[in-house]
């Protein structure tokens, strides 16, 4: 019988290893003012706020595709490093940061262009990198593409042992040797990045990433036998802060992850995305949802 497709190697199947991280779901920052948050992040980044869950004013969920930034309103925090976001194109975002970014003179809002990308600091400092869809980020027209996070120097080998040992999570050193590279999510091609810098490093002020594990009581018992949980929610999510060298114990730096299980109410809840080219002056009727993936080429 005449094989089709012959036995023998044709392919990196490594490359469609996703490792025990399926989900990468929010970015969590506490904001001390919600209406300055929606002028930044909806008028500005055009992006859509949850219209079902968290809708009074202490709290924002912010859309982005599949994926969220939570802000509960408090004293504002500073994810310490840059989340890079693919949108379906910049040149409109442009038009809105004309538009709207005078009414942010006087934050920390600032705005440039570097490489085909907008950079963009919100009122309070947070740093995002927007991109247009390419072949790195997969089939995506809109979603976190990346979360680049600061870390001392000398830290990228314990951090990605920590999560392929700990997490079981697909993780790898870059070629420089100055970053840990850490896949978190089957469908969207997220990954954590973290970056080595010489730089001095703030103190950590309690922002937090959520992510989604399909064997969850594993990394749990790796964690409590190491002293790392700091809280258990609930039947369906714990909480850690510390990543740690596997090997020598060491706290390598400190995010807080929201570690939730497949069987969550909340994992793969479809989003609503807006289409924000549409306006009462120039509106086209059935076009007021975004998709998030990219169509096939």
């Amino acid at each position: 019988m005449d094989q089709l497709h012959p036995a023998k190697a044709i392919f990196d199947r490594t490359v469609e290893d996703v490792g025990n991280i399926v989900e990468f779901g929010h970015v969590n920052v506490f904001i001390p003012d919600q209406q300055l948050a929606t002028l930044f992040y909806v008028s500005v980044l055009g992006l859509t706020r949850d219209p079902f869950l968290m809708t009074s004013t202490d709290n924002m969920w912010i859309n982005i595709g599949q994926q969220q930034i939570h802000m509960p309103t408090g004293g504002p925090q500073v994810l310490r490093g840059t989340t890079g976001i693919v949108v379906p194109e910049v040149s409109s975002l442009r038009k809105r940061i004309e538009r709207n970014g005078p009414k942010l003179r006087g934050t920390a809002f600032s705005w440039a262009e570097e490489n085909g990308a907008i950079e963009l600091t919100c009122p309070w400092g947070n740093r995002y990198r927007l991109h247009e869809p390419a072949e790195a980020f997969g089939p995506v027209a809109l979603g976190i593409a990346y979360v680049e996070i600061d870390t001392p120097a000398g830290t990228s080998g314990g951090i990605a042992r920590f999560y392929r040992d700990v997490l079981h999570g697909n993780a790898h050193v870059g070629h420089d040797a100055r970053g840990a590279f850490v896949a978190v999510g089957a469908g969207m091609y997220t990954q954590l990045i973290y970056r080595e810098t010489t730089a001095a490093m703030p103190a950590f002020d309690g922002h937090h990433i959520q992510i989604t594990l399909a064997d969850f009581s594993g990394p749990h018992e790796r964690l409590l036998a190491r002293g790392l949980v700091t809280e258990e929610s609930d039947e369906h999510q714990y909480r850690f802060q510390a990543l740690v060298d596997p090997e020598i114990g060491d706290v390598l730096v400190e995010i807080e992850h929201e570690v939730r299980s497949m069987r969550h109410p909340l994992y793969n809840r479809q989003l609503v995305n807006r289409n924000p080219l549409q306006s009462n002056r120039h509106y086209a009727p059935g076009r007021e949802a975004w998709p998030w993936s990219a169509p096939l080429d």
